[in-house]
């Protein structure tokens, strides 16, 4: 007997703005009750003492999922001189002081090697896995944990103000895999000193801002005004970067049933002139996004049906 299914049948993008101490999972719990969700996932981890944009996936916008993944994100953060955590955040024990504090021109004049393409040693506590596990689990049972330098991509660094001797602030904007509590460790370290994040908040995931997140107290609050519904963003608002095509129904039907579809009409060829083997397209028919499609020889090839 086939197992029934829990939840019903919802899709879309819903924005949290994540307040500070829920855990990312935990966030994505709490949206799918609310709205009954049979499938949820989100788009990035923020850590329990981030807050910001946390965009979380319900149903076929799932399939999604990885688009947002590799968008730029866009960061607001305190780093605390003097202090190196275990943690490289505030909620980590203290394992080492300096009395240093840098001045602002010391600050402006380090942030462009922080610019580019920079290698970067992600966090003892991170949820990297190694060997098959988080790293997070095995910092905390302290095992040993090597952690494999990476390469990541910072195209703004800019520090905001000094918000007293021991704090300055600054906003990042970086590409896929960066991490900003390694970032702060680092920039502390270039300036003779130790430090730790001491907060964060995501400004911008991919295609979402705070301007498209909603509080989790409005969300879940005992009087939901407008509907949670009313907060749902379409599936193809994740896909804003990636072009778009449209489909007739023959075609529609092909690619639904996995089949690759031509590209022999003169308008398409126009408009999809620029597209280079390998890229990505969003086919829509009745004004629905149908598949994600790969092109490769002349031809659509559906990567991700989706069943709306």
């Amino acid at each position: 007997m086939a197992r029934k299914r829990r939840g019903e049948k919802v899709d879309g993008w819903l924005i949290l703005d994540k307040p500070e101490g829920l855990n990312s999972t935990r966030a994505v719990s709490v949206v799918r009750r609310v709205f009954n969700a049979a499938k949820a996932g989100h788009a990035g981890t923020l850590d329990p003492l981030a807050t910001g944009v946390l965009p979380i996936a319900l149903g076929e916008g799932t399939k999604t999922v990885p688009f947002v993944m590799d968008g730029r994100k866009s960061y607001r953060f305190e780093v605390r001189w003097g202090q190196a955590t275990a943690t490289d955040d505030r909620e980590g024990d203290v394992t080492a002081t300096s009395e240093t504090r840098p001045t602002a021109a010391e600050i402006q004049a380090a942030l462009p090697g922080f610019l580019g393409e920079i290698e970067q040693v992600p966090p003892r506590y991170s949820a990297i896995k190694i060997d098959g596990e988080r790293a997070y689990d095995l910092a905390r049972a302290d095992a040993p944990v090597e952690m494999k330098s990476r390469i990541v991509t910072v195209t703004r660094l800019e520090l905001m103000r000094i918000v007293d001797a021991d704090t300055a602030e600054f906003e990042l904007d970086c590409g896929k895999g960066t991490y900003v509590r390694s970032l702060g460790r680092d920039l502390a370290l270039a300036l003779g000193t130790v430090g730790h994040v001491h907060s964060l908040r995501r400004l911008r995931s991919g295609p979402f801002t705070l301007e498209h997140a909603i509080s989790l107290d409005l969300l879940d609050g005992p009087e939901q005004v407008p509907a949670p519904q009313s907060h749902l963003l379409p599936i193809e608002t994740a896909l804003d970067d990636i072009p778009a095509l449209a489909l007739n129904g023959m075609e529609a039907t092909l690619m639904r049933n996995g089949q690759a579809v031509p590209l022999f009409r003169a308008v398409d060829l126009q408009r999809l002139g620029d597209l280079e083997e390998g890229d990505m397209v969003c086919t829509v028919s009745d004004g629905k996004p149908v598949a994600l499609a790969r092109f490769s020889q002349g031809r659509l090839h559906p990567v991700r049906v989706l069943n709306l």
